[in-house]
This record gives structure tokens, C-alpha cells and sequence, in this order.
């Protein structure tokens, strides 16, 4: 053998020994962390769904739990990538296809409404082609068969009426003093039991809100008009939680000062009526039914396929102990 046929022949076994030193390091950079019927799932797939939850738990977290929550996290990142890939095999059984104008049409729609997608990244068009197929599989499969019938709706206005409920309206006066630093807060206290006391002896609140109150609203006698629950500070929605019209408060103090507020008119929570709310009713209804007979179609897909969970370490490649299985019938290996 001449010498260049055995400079060549050395050339050939070094690339080789090279090439599989790179192959090794790749199946040790990557691996297969869960077998879903004949789909693999890799180690590479899961970091690249987990990365934005990943970056932000870093951000809140630090040893100990920043280890706990990276481990839920990635618990649950690979049960939504089972389940997805289990749907995802169900719509290619049932012929479900998604056309590549659909997708463009969607990452469109999607930069219209500010969100921001790369077209050239393979990863990005095929999230966008999962979700639409498993939208399509989804309302074929479960939404169609979602019948929302009267006896449904009335049964769920009657069981979550406050829902429906329009809140309680009052009409109110009130004679605010403004806590100042020269004045001191006790000094302002005392004039509000001053306000109080006089309140007792018969002088009209509207008269003592043109001397007395500080607020924008006092040359109209204090009247703050109609305010809905929910509008005013808490602490004087708890003051005058329980007073009826004509009921004075004792004093509130709130940031704004000290409040002696006056219930001129309260009236009552009332609910709107059933014909009122039925549409959107409708829609509640079908979404819970929808919802229930989701989980019971994808618990029944994955009754019927092979899963085994099959990776130890935490996709932050430091060792965890291993990841908790997802739901039965999964298995761990």
C-alpha cells in the first residue's frame, strides 16, 4: 500500500472516529423523554415548550423553590405535550389536514391583533398548524355533539344568580375633612364628633356640609349623587353596608381625610331577569358542557394509547431525581 493510499486510509478512520465522538455527544445532548404510541418525544422538543415559563420562574424564584417550581413546570409541559401529540394522532387518523394558505392566513390574523411570530421559523408555523388541526379536531369531536337545551339554562341562572345580579345603587351626601399636617389628625377627629354631635341635635346635614365639609362637592349641601357598589372606597362601602335610607355614618377615615357620609336613597341588589341573560347563558352552559365532555374524550384517548414517561433529569440538565409521571394510564419507565 503506497504511502498516500495509507495517508488516505487514516484520513478516513479519523473522520469517523470524529463523526461518531459527535453523534455520541448529540445523543447525550438530546434524548427521548417520552414514547407516545409510534411518536417520540425528545428532551430538545420539551426545553424549547418550556423556555418561556422556565425564564420567567428563574426570574421569581432562587434555590431550593426555584428547583420545585422548574420541576412542576416541567411536569406539566410534558403532560401538554403528550396530550397534544395523542389529539395530534387522532386527527391524522381521522384525515384532518390543515392547508398551508390556512396558516399563513392565521400567522396574519395573529400580527394584526400585535402578536409578534417569525414566518421563517419552521418551529413557529408548526405550533400554528398544530393549533388550528386540533381546533378543527376538537369542534369535529366534541363541540358538535354539545347540545345546550332550556332545562340546562334555567338550572344555571337559578344555581348562579348573583352572576347575574346588578348591584346595589345608593344616593349619598357626605362632609369630608381633609387631613392637613398643620391641623394634626386628632384636631380633625375632634371636628368630626363636633359634626356628629351637632348631626344629633337636630341640625341638617346639608347645612352642616355648606360650613363644615372640604370636599369638592360641599356648596351642593355634600350630595354626592348615585353610586353603585363596588364605586366607592372600601371603607365607606362597609360604613354604610348596613344603614338604611336617612342613616348617618359615624366617622371613616379614609386617605382623603375623615367622611361623615348620609344614605339618602339605597336601592337593593336586583337580578336581571332570566330572559334578559339567556344568550349569554347559552354560552356559559355550552362552554361548561363543552369543557366536561373534552376531558372525558381526551381521557378516553388516552386510555387507549401506549404512553411510557422515560427521562430523569429537569430540563434545566441538573439532576432533579426524576419528573413525576403525568395521569394514569401513563407509564414511567
Amino acid at each position: 500500500m503506497t504511502r498516500y493510499r495509507l495517508l488516505y486510509v487514516a484520513i478516513c478512520i479519523l473522520t469517523a472516529l470524529l463523526s461518531l465522538s459527535s453523534l455520541e455527544a448529540a445523543q447525550v445532548e438530546d434524548r427521548i423523554v417520552a414514547v407516545v404510541n409510534s411518536d417520540l418525544i425528545m428532551l430538545s422538543e420539551m426545553r424549547r415548550e418550556l423556555a418561556p415559563e422556565r425564564e420567567r420562574i428563574k426570574k421569581q424564584h432562587h434555590g431550593e423553590e426555584l428547583a420545585r417550581r422548574l420541576k412542576i413546570a416541567e411536569s406539566m409541559a410534558l403532560t401538554t405535550m403528550i396530550e397534544r401529540r395523542i389529539q395530534l394522532q387522532e386527527a391524522k387518523a381521522r384525515g384532518i389536514e390543515v392547508s398551508d394558505q390556512e396558516v399563513k392566513q392565521t400567522i396574519q390574523q395573529m400580527k394584526q391583533q400585535g402578536e409578534k411570530i417569525d414566518e421563517t421559523d419552521a418551529w413557529s408555523l408548526k405550533n400554528v398548524r398544530d393549533q388550528l388541526t386540533l381546533l378543527r379536531l376538537v369542534d369535529r369531536e366534541v363541540r358538535s355533539g354539545v347540545m345546550v337545551v332550556d332545562a340546562d339554562m334555567r338550572r344555571y341562572y337559578q344555581e348562579h344568580r348573583d352572576r347575574f345580579a346588578l348591584p346595589e345603587e345608593y344616593t349619598l351626601s357626605q362632609i369630608l375633612l381633609e387631613s392637613r399636617a398643620s391641623d394634626g389628625t386628632a384636631a380633625v377627629k375632634a371636628r368630626a364628633r363636633e359634626i356628629l354631635a351637632l348631626l344629633k341635635q337636630g341640625e341638617t346635614f346639608e347645612d352642616l356640609a355648606l360650613r363644615y365639609s372640604e370636599g369638592p362637592n360641599a356648596s351642593r349641601g355634600g350630595d354626592l349623587g348615585l353610586v353603585r357598589q363596588g364605586e366607592l372606597l372600601p371603607a365607606i362601602e362597609r360604613a354604610i353596608a348596613n344603614l338604611e335610607a336617612g342613616g348617618i355614618s359615624d366617622s371613616i377615615d379614609t386617605p382623603e381625610g375623615i367622611h361623615i357620609v348620609r344614605v339618602e336613597e339605597k336601592k337593593p341588589k336586583q337580578f336581571r331577569p332570566y330572559e334578559a341573560v339567556k344568550m349569554e347563558i347559552q354560552g356559559l352552559v355550552f362552554q361548561q358542557k363543552s369543557e366536561d365532555v373534552f376531558q372525558a374524550w381526551l381521557a378516553n384517548l388516552k386510555n387507549k394509547a401506549y404512553i411510557e414517561v422515560k427521562f430523569e433529569r429537569a430540563a434545566s440538565g441538573q439532576p432533579t431525581g426524576g419528573l413525576s409521571p403525568p395521569p394514569s394510564p401513563m407509564k414511567k419507565e
